[in-house]
């Protein structure tokens, strides 16, 4: 029995994470023009709220009730069925009803969409289970059908995609990594089999498909005959079930027993004949999802930026409610030192994808200027390797302030280092990213676009190097731009 005087520490608490949130307040107020600001700020407001109230609870029930397969019916019948947890399929209606894809292909805030957007984005993850992903791939496919889709999908997908409707809103998977390689496509076995027109047949295993509940997918695949490597891959919408309901010739193996992002089913599947259309034309597959990736990489800097600011707050509050050698945390200068760290890194990763929204919002509506252009190419795989890197050390240190309670799994704390951790692994890991922003500078003279606009003269000793030199040490060169741009961002 317990005794009435007996000690049970309080929990961190959470407030509406807008109005707690003066980085986040402070940007909307300095770059968002007055004719959409009293809008958007009353919107973040009411997300914040639900943030920290409802949608907390419903991430909470949807993580502890994972999905399940059932591959047979009763009578044996394959039906490959996912079944989601209630909470989960309610975060889905949110997410449509507050506009978090939507928002960004209205315009109704010009070149300031996709700011505004973003920052729903922010609000929203932390507290959706990781909805987040499948948003991301939503936004992309979106992205992607408006660029390279025909009038059917643009009237058809795009529409839904983009829905604001619940009952019509629609998710896309994005299903690239087969056994052979993630990141690296360039081995992609599924092959395409042309039926008429831009109607084709594919056949293939995919061995990672995330949101495999979706009701549409993007997808790699050869055309019959067609070229070895990455140059001969195509890029194929699928809808996954048919009129009546069932799954397309799709089979669905297993599930994946992951680290964490418990709640969000991720599925290894086969394609046998399965309907798609072409986007774009044969052999520009890797060219065209290239829009995809644009939008899901700054969602994932999105996302780690505000796993980041949802452990700070955990903590922060923390410190204020835990004593230990007869006082507060908050009140030892060390713990508050290290807590003061921690923000600042929070706000430099902030700094950086910010800007780099703003830039996507400008590029999407023609304002963004032939540099600017470059610098959305060049900075989208700096923003996603630097905040997700940054974040998982956060969150390590974070949960480190919380002592043995944060070790403790139904503190919730243990599941923010383990989420953490997809942000480095998810759409191409730090190594593949910094590659990929050498091809930019080859290509696309990155550098240059970047010293136009940022003191980039510390980088001198990087463009010495040999092309193997710099291919060795480009993770080295990518952390030193990231730094490099935030400090020229606190300059203005």
């Amino acid at each position: 029995m317990q005794k009435s005087n007996e000690f049970f520490q309080d929990e961190a608490e959470l407030s509406n994470t807008f109005q707690a949130d003066e980085v986040l307040k402070t940007h909307i107020n300095a770059v968002i023009p007055e004719a959409y600001k009293k809008e958007i700020v009353n919107h973040l407001n009411t997300v914040g709220e639900k943030a920290a109230g409802e949608w907390l609870q419903l991430s909470r029930v949807a993580e502890e009730q994972k999905p399940v397969l059932t591959q047979f019916d009763s009578r044996g019948k394959r039906i490959d069925h996912i079944a989601i947890s209630r909470e989960w399929q309610q975060l889905e209606k949110a997410a449509a009803t507050e506009g978090i894809v939507a928002t960004a292909y209205e315009r109704r805030q010009d070149e300031f969409s996709r700011v505004y957007q973003m920052a729903l984005l922010y609000l929203y993850a932390p507290s959706s289970a990781f909805f987040a992903c499948p948003l991301a791939m939503t936004d992309g496919a979106a992205r992607a059908i408006e660029l390279h889709g025909d009038e059917k999908l643009k009237a058809h997908a795009f529409k839904n995609l983009t829905s604001r409707d619940p009952a019509k809103f629609w998710t896309s998977g994005q299903w690239m990594t087969e056994r052979t390689g993630g990141s690296d496509v360039s081995g992609t076995s599924t092959v395409a089999k042309k039926v008429e027109g831009r109607n084709y047949l594919l056949s293939g295993t995919k061995w990672f498909t995330s949101a495999t509940t979706s009701q549409m997918a993007l997808t790699l695949a050869r055309p019959e005959g067609g070229a070895e490597g990455s140059r001969g891959l195509s890029l194929y919408y699928i809808e996954l079930r048919d009129a009546q309901g069932t799954l397309n010739n799709i089979e669905v193996h297993r599930l994946k027993n992951k680290l964490g992002t418990d709640a969000l089913p991720t599925a290894e599947l086969t394609l046998h004949e399965t309907p798609a259309v072409l986007m774009g034309n044969e052999g520009e597959g890797v060219k065209r999802i290239a829009s995809v990736l644009n939008i899901t990489r700054i969602y994932n800097s999105i996302c780690a930026v505000s796993h980041m600011r949802r452990g700070l707050d955990l903590a922060k509050s923390y410190a204020t409610k835990r004593r230990a050698f007869g006082k507060l945390l908050v009140d030892h200068p060390l713990h508050r030192k290290t807590l003061e760290e921690l923000e600042v890194e929070f706000r430099k990763c902030f700094q950086l994808t910010f800007y780099v929204a703003s830039l996507l919002g400008k590029e999407e509506v023609g304002k963004a200027s032939e540099s600017e252009r470059i610098l959305l190419r060049a900075l989208t795989p700096i923003v996603k390797l630097y905040t997700a890197k940054k974040c998982i050390a956060v969150t390590s240190e974070v949960l480190e302030s919380f002592g043995g309670a944060g070790y403790i799994e139904n503190t919730y704390i243990p599941r923010l280092l383990r989420d953490a951790q997809v942000f480095s692994i998810w759409e191409g890991t730090t190594n593949v990213l910094a590659l990929d922003f050498l091809r930019a500078c080859e290509k696309e003279r990155a550098l240059e676009a970047l010293s136009a606009h940022f003191d980039m003269t510390g980088l001198a000793r990087f463009q010495k190097y040999s092309p193997e030199e710099q291919m060795t040490h480009a993770r080295e060169l990518a952390f030193a731009v990231a730094e490099s741009v935030i400090a020229g961002l606190n300059q203005v």
